[in-house]
């Protein structure tokens, strides 16, 4: 007869643990030139240093601003993978730090025109990502356009990077009521957090946040919460100049210690528990259900 031991461990073969889904946090703004590219690389830095695997997601289609941050230029991109059936091995390319980069190409048009079968062969794809990063950072393009709301309308967690300046307070309010009324938007599947970037001081970040809230919390009833503010740094100004992520240049400047706050708060345990992981593959998936649904 089998002992208990031996009938646990031949339970556990049969049923192995469900593989763990990467977190994909996405960074989004109302308009371009608030920061959200720099803000994206950063956060990845100061993961890796807490000891996530990263991966970065440039969907900023037709921009190359992690590339060119990275000094890295990929070989391949997210098209290559869709309509040329590279692996996503192939396409992942490793910056510093070893945080990979996924370069978006010229966007995920005409995914609704793909048959099911080569769908279901990227979204499996995809979910390979998950065994690969703890993390997926995806970089959207700023503005409201189709195709950052559907990576808005997939993501579990939203970070909205704004800037004091009443036109970005404006636009990233307009971001979130599109996102908002959007038919595929569920706020119970999501999260939204606000960097304030920028800023003189974290209070000003904090007022620049609670004008913002009080719009929100007013039209919209929409959750958000904030989660700091990185204020103006030359140590930063010097490492854009320099095309490197000023947590790897300065790691005790200002800003980098403002962006190793926020990764923080980010892993925080108890925060960790209340998010629902999609994974990849399930972000994708929802992604192509959007467009399926728009085509």
């Amino acid at each position: 007869m089998m002992d208990q031991a031996e009938q646990l461990r031949n339970v556990i073969k049969m049923n192995p643990a469900p593989k763990p889904l990467a977190r994909v946090i996405t960074v989004t703004s109302g308009k371009g030139g608030v920061g959200k590219s720099n803000t994206a690389i950063n956060l990845a830095c100061q993961f890796k240093k807490l000891g996530q695997r990263v991966i970065i997601l440039d969907a900023d289609f037709g921009l190359a601003n992690i590339e060119i941050m990275f000094g890295a230029v990929p070989k391949h991109n997210l098209c290559d993978l869709i309509y040329q059936g590279k692996s996503i091995t192939d396409i992942i390319t490793w910056g510093p730090m070893d945080i990979g980069f996924i370069s978006g190409g010229s966007g995920i048009t005409g995914l609704s025109n793909l048959s099911r079968d080569y769908l279901n062969y990227i979204i499996q794809n995809l979910a390979k990502l998950d065994a690969i990063a703890d993390i997926i950072i995806v970089d959207t393009g700023a503005g409201i356009s189709d195709a950052v709301l559907d990576f808005l309308v997939a993501s579990g967690e939203i970070l909205v990077v704004a800037t004091p300046e009443p036109t970005s307070i404006t636009d990233s309010y307009s971001l979130l009521k599109a996102l908002n009324s959007h038919s595929r938007y569920s706020r119970d599947d999501s999260k939204i957090k606000v960097i304030a970037n920028k800023v003189t001081s974290f209070d000003e970040g904090e007022i620049m946040y609670n004008k913002l809230y009080s719009v929100v919390n007013r039209y919209l009833k929409l959750p958000i919460s904030f989660l700091g503010a990185v204020t103006q740094d030359v140590q930063l100004e010097k490492a854009v100049m320099q095309q490197m992520p000023v947590s790897m240049q300065s790691p005790n400047s200002k800003s980098a210690r403002a962006f190793e706050k926020m990764a923080y708060a980010l892993m925080d345990k108890e925060y960790d528990r209340t998010l629902s992981k999609r994974g990849m593959a399930a972000f994708f998936s929802h992604i192509v259900a959007t467009n399926k649904k728009m085509g």
